[in-house]
C-alpha cells in the first residue's frame, strides 16, 4: 500500500499520496495533476541546458502507484503535455510504451492551459479528453481552482507548496495538498514542475509532502 493520509472531502475519502497525487478508494480512481509530460524535451527544443529523463521518471512514479492501488481509471486534472516541444519522439515513445503495458486502464485528459497549447495527446494513447469541470459524485474535477456551485472543486494548475520555517532563516518549501471549504489543490505530479508558495485560507487544511509521507501542518 503506498503511503498515504486519510481526508474526507464532501463526504468521500480520499487518499493524499506521498507520490504527489489522490486516490479516490470508492471509484477505483486515481487524480493526478499536472504532469507536464515532456517538459524537459520542450526546453531542450528552445535550446535550454535541463536535464533528460523527466519523463520516464515520471511514469515510474505512475507505475508504482498503479501496482499497489486497485486503480480503474487515472484522471489528468490538466496539463498532461507541457507544450507544443513536449511531442518529441522520445517523450511520445515512452508515453506510447508504457502505454501499452496499461492497455485496460482507462485514461481521462480534462484539457489545462498547457494542453491546449501542446495539442491532445496523440490518438493512439487512446486517452479520453474533455473540457472542464468533469462532474463525478460531488465533485468537479478540473484544472483551474474555480468555485463551482453545488459541487467540491479538486484542481491542480496552483503547483502548491508550504514553506516550513525553522530557526533563524531557516526554511524549507514542500509540496503540499490543500483541502478547502469549496476548492482543493493537488500538488504537480511532475518531476520538473516548480511550485508556488501561497497564501492559503485559515480554514484550509495543509498538508506537507517531505521524507515519502504526508504530514498535516494546519
Amino acid at each position: 500500500m503506498p503511503v498515504h493520509y486519510s481526508v474526507h472531502v464532501a463526504g468521500e475519502e480520499l487518499w493524499l499520496l506521498a507520490a504527489k497525487a489522490v486516490y479516490w478508494p470508492a471509484e477505483k480512481t486515481l487524480l493526478i495533476a499536472d504532469a507536464h509530460f515532456g517538459k524537459a524535451s520542450a526546453y531542450r527544443s528552445l535550446g535550454q541546458p535541463v536535464p533528460k529523463g523527466t519523463t520516464r521518471e515520471n511514469l515510474q512514479q505512475l507505475d508504482r502507484l498503479l501496482k499497489d492501488l486497485d486503480c480503474k481509471r487515472v484522471i489528468f486534472l490538466g496539463d498532461f503535455l507541457h507544450g507544443p516541444g513536449s511531442h518529441a519522439q522520445g517523450t511520445l515513445n515512452a508515453l506510447r510504451t508504457w502505454r501499452q503495458h496499461h492497455y485496460g486502464l482507462t485514461l481521462t485528459l480534462i484539457r489545462g492551459n498547457h494542453d491546449k497549447r501542446a495539442g491532445d495527446p496523440p490518438e493512439d494513447l487512446d486517452i479520453e479528453v474533455v473540457t472542464e469541470p468533469l462532474l463525478m459524485g460531488p465533485f468537479a474535477l478540473q484544472h483551474e481552482p474555480d468555485a463551482y456551485p453545488g459541487h467540491h472543486v479538486l484542481a491542480g494548475h496552483v503547483h502548491p507548496v508550504y514553506r516550513l520555517r525553522g530557526k533563524g532563516r531557516q526554511s524549507l518549501r514542500l509540496p503540499c495538498f490543500v483541502i478547502g471549504k469549496q476548492v482543493s489543490l493537488l500538488p504537480a505530479f511532475g518531476a520538473f514542475t516548480g511550485g508556488h508558495s501561497g497564501h492559503y485560507d485559515e480554514d484550509s487544511q495543509v498538508f506537507v509532502i517531505g521524507d515519502q509521507q504526508v504530514w498535516p501542518v494546519h
